[in-house]
């Protein structure tokens, strides 16, 4: 095993994390707002359907966490049955029931309650409803949206983030294969298999949340947690990321995963704002190429 080179604050990382999407999404941000799509909505209010958006995604937080915590499946496998079970059961609430599902993965060392596992569920599914618009057809926005319902609950309550842990390069030789394998196993199974997006996501974390630990004792939770994070990188739709792109945004999430680990330790929705960080730099790389060829054609 290589030694960590690298020794960094969470609120370091934390910030890292914040740079990175932020830094990735500008192109992309521009390229929406340029083609309407980011919240240029002019309704105003909560419809039914918002409504039950809203209670599918506090729903599938709840559900996610019982099956986490007091049943034993642990956050990946218990999120995964979620996924599964909407994306067969409830197709037309699907979405917002595996959002709520990244929710429920939050560590009872970060939210120790379902009561508190509902709030942030609520606060999440206020941003989904709210976000509907924005960025759709970007794997990992669905997390990015958990990530801030745990965020706000945890900001409002003062409630902690769980221990730091550090960075482990000396996993990435194995990480970010299986990152690739996880995005493009999605892909198959969502647009070519035509399991749909949730579905296609949760098969493959649920492969890796019982396969890996099995496997490979030791870091076995790490794989599948990388895996299912990669999946979200595979729900991206074909006119976001072509399936060349999902390798490469895999990868990147890959790394992202490791170079982030210290930061929301516990938090449910950090491997989809991780996943989302990684579609979006891949996606602004690909539009800074097509106008710098466009502009190089020109000369």
């Amino acid at each position: 095993m290589l030694e960590n080179p690298l020794s960094f604050s969470t609120v370091g990382f934390e910030t890292l994390l914040a740079l990175t999407i932020t830094l990735a999404g500008t192109v992309v941000v521009a390229d929406e707002r340029r083609g309407g799509r980011v919240l240029e909505s002019d309704a105003v209010g909560v419809d039914r359907t918002d409504a039950i958006d809203v209670l599918a995604v506090a729903a599938g937080a709840g559900v996610a966490y019982l099956l986490s915590v007091p049943v034993g499946l642990g956050p990946v496998v218990a999120s995964a049955v979620v996924g599964v079970i909407a994306g067969v059961g409830f197709a037309e609430i699907d979405v917002p029931i595996y959002c709520g599902s990244f929710v429920g993965m939050v560590s009872p060392s970060v939210i120790p309650s379902l009561e508190y596992v509902g709030i942030a569920g609520l606060v999440a599914g206020l941003a989904f409803v709210a976000t509907t618009e924005a960025f759709g057809g970007f794997g990992g926005k669905l997390g990015t949206i958990a990530l801030f319902g745990c965020a706000s609950t945890v900001a409002l309550t003062g409630l902690e983030y769980a221990a730091a842990g550090s960075p482990a390069w000396d996993l990435a030789w194995v990480v970010v294969p299986v990152a690739i394998v996880g995005a493009v196993g999605t892909v198959l199974l969502s647009r070519h298999l035509q399991f749909g997006a949730v579905v296609g996501s949760g098969a493959v974390g649920l492969g890796a949340g019982l396969g890996f630990p099995a496997l490979a004792p030791d870091i076995g939770s790490t794989l599948a947690a990388v895996a299912f994070c990669a999946s979200f990188v595979g729900m991206s739709s074909p006119d976001r990321l072509a399936t060349a792109q999902i390798a490469g945004a895999g990868a990147a999430s890959g790394l992202l995963y490791l170079t982030v680990r210290p930061a929301f330790v516990g938090a449910g929705g950090k491997l989809g704002t991780v996943a989302f960080a990684s579609c979006l730099t891949l996606a602004g790389i690909g539009r800074l190429s097509e106008s710098v060829s466009a502009r190089i054609g020109q000369w």
